[in-house]
């Protein structure tokens, strides 16, 4: 058996691994035209910043260590341009000779990626700009950094990546700014949990620039001008960061089938409609796992399975991908945020009847020194209770509940069963009650009718008119910090002293400073009879939303 894989990395590399454990005798070579067979690319923002020092650890393999260990035939510098289904050739160009030469094949794996959005703004071509992709790319931006001495930097596109590249530039002592179509940064958060990220962000001194596009680039002396639809910037260098797409321009040329977004469509075994042809990686059309729609979600993590899948599947075993959930971690200086599966956009935009709760908890027990809190989101299916997706946004310890939610998620949990999950714990690493297990029991109380819950989108149609009690049960100091228009103050340590001040058989709708508190005032006001409401996230979520709606648009000293 010959096997061809056409492009390397996280699905290309991982398909020829597991290719060869599988058939010591198989002939597999892999074609890439770059200069990198397999490298660290979720670690390309990093050597730009300098967290990461040598180049050489981007590298996770060469082609002579996959020569040498897995007796894989890797071709750098090797560009596919043609592939024949029914000769069963590939046409390649070595970009080292310069000659086309014809392979064979028995099975093809397409491993192409996703390319740099670059989109049609007037001066991205100026030498200034800059996409991150690859190493070489990497390379051209930290020569730059080195060479040229930028003093300030517009990033564009407030993902992932764009995200890390505004800390690393930050890093490298640049004053930066992002700039997002958006209202919010991290496209899988909903708006409430990136109020936090917003904040924090600013507090580190980046500029943000929500809900505003570029409309062009121009070079003018040493920096450039940046128009964009609101006002404009001045900056010395530009990140173009504003989205990726499959890259798959060989394979429709061959008749595989593409979706409208460019992505190929393959099966649960990654084979594409042509026979002996598969395709992985963020090139491919993936099932999103909560929706079963299909969705483009390019993740390093995936493309690896689907490599491992695909190259089962040639060695005939019957192994399937089951569709993508979305579990993404992101470093943001000292702050961490994760998510899975669905936020409430997604939810919505399929129909899906969802429930929610917040909390905000410590990473670990209050006693122990360094505990932070983590603010923590969950939706749930109405009917069913199983859990749709999490979004945390903190600092210590966040990466390890979401794996659990992620897991719990994978394996069809309902929002009651996290309250059963027994977790390890010691005062260095977590509570008693973690926060998974907080997240379960609120959730129980609501499925089962112990917790009736508005939020924070909930607040300002409130009636003020006597009609509905609205009571704030947080301290005296909290209350002179900040407080919502409309509540009467009662601490919840003196309420059942004071019920003689709450009318009987009107609605109350109750706040603290993060739910807790007034969870413990409405199991007291409804074991005395009145119908009670908690905001669920409390005063903290309610005031970071209204913060970042509220507040006049960050202006940083490049913005004129």
């Amino acid at each position: 058996m010959k096997t061809i894989i056409v492009g390397g990395v996280a699905g290309g590399a991982s398909a020829a691994a597991r290719l060869r454990r599988l058939d010591e005798h198989a002939q597999i070579i892999v074609m890439e035209r770059g200069d990198y067979v397999s490298f660290a690319n979720c670690g390309l923002p990093y050597y730009i910043g300098g967290e990461i020092t040598d180049e050489n650890h981007l590298t996770l393999q060469t082609p002579q260590s996959f020569k040498a260990r897995f007796n894989i035939d890797v071709r750098v510098k090797n560009e596919v341009l043609k592939i024949d289904p029914k000769g069963k050739t590939v046409t390649v160009r070595d970009h080292k000779t310069r000659e086309t030469y014809t392979e064979s094949y028995d099975t093809l794996i397409l491993s192409p990626g996703a390319e740099p959005i670059k989109p049609p703004i007037k001066g991205v071509e100026s030498g200034r700009v800059f996409t991150l992709r690859n190493i070489p790319d990497t390379m051209k931006i930290k020569a730059y950094l080195d060479g040229h001495s930028p003093k300030s930097a517009v990033v564009v596109g407030g993902g992932y990546i764009g995200v890390e590249m505004a800390e690393n530039l930050k890093n490298a002592g640049l004053s930066v700014t992002i700039v997002e179509l958006a209202d919010h940064l991290i496209a899988p958060l909903d708006f409430d949990m990136a109020a936090d990220v917003h904040q924090y962000v600013k507090s580190r001194g980046i500029g943000l620039v929500l809900n505003n596009g570029v409309k062009a680039v121009q070079e003018t002396g040493d920096h450039l001008d940046v128009t964009l639809d609101q006002g404009s910037l001045t900056a010395d260098m530009l990140i173009l960061s504003v989205g990726v797409r499959p890259e798959t321009a060989l394979a429709k040329d061959c008749g595989i089938h593409v979706n409208e977004r460019g992505s190929i469509v393959v099966s649960p075994h990654m084979q594409t409609n042509i026979a002996d042809i598969y395709a992985v990686g963020d090139a491919v059309e993936v099932r999103d796992y909560i929706t079963q729609k299909p969705s483009f979600i390019p993740l390093a993590g995936p493309a690896n399975k689907q490599g491992r899948i695909a190259a089962d599947n040639i060695c005939g075993l019957d192994s399937r991908y089951e569709g993508t959930q979305g579990s993404s971690v992101l470093k943001i200086f000292d702050m961490t945020v994760a998510t899975t599966g669905i936020n409430e956009k997604t939810a919505r935009a399929n129909g899906i009847h969802y429930d929610k709760t917040y909390i905000y908890y410590g990473s670990h027990a209050a006693y122990y020194p360094g505990a932070t809190n983590m603010s923590v989101k969950a939706l749930w299916d109405k009917t069913s209770h199983k859990l749709l997706g999490a979004q945390i946004v903190g600092f210590d310890g966040v990466d390890k509940r979401m794996d659990v939610l992620a897991t719990a998620i994978r394996f069809g949990a309902k929002i009651t069963d996290l309250a059963k999950l027994e977790l390890c714990y010691a005062p260095p690493f977590g509570s008693a009650k973690d926060p998974v297990n907080m997240l379960g029991f609120v959730g129980e109380n609501v499925v089962t009718g112990k917790l009736k819950q508005f939020f924070w989108h909930d607040v300002e149609t409130l009636p003020r008119d006597g009609s509905v009690t609205l009571l704030d049960v947080r301290t005296a100091t909290e209350v002179s910090r900040g407080k919502i228009d409309g509540f009467m103050h009662i601490p919840v340590d003196s309420l059942r002293e004071h019920l003689d001040q709450i009318p009987k058989g009107k609605p109350v709708y109750v706040h603290c400073h993060s739910g807790l508190r007034s969870y413990i005032a409405c199991r007291i006001l409804t074991g005395h009879g009145y119908d009670c409401y908690n905001l669920a996230g409390g005063w903290r979520l309610y005031e970071s939303v209204m913060h970042e709606r509220t507040v006049p648009e960050y202006v940083c000293t490049q913005c004129k």
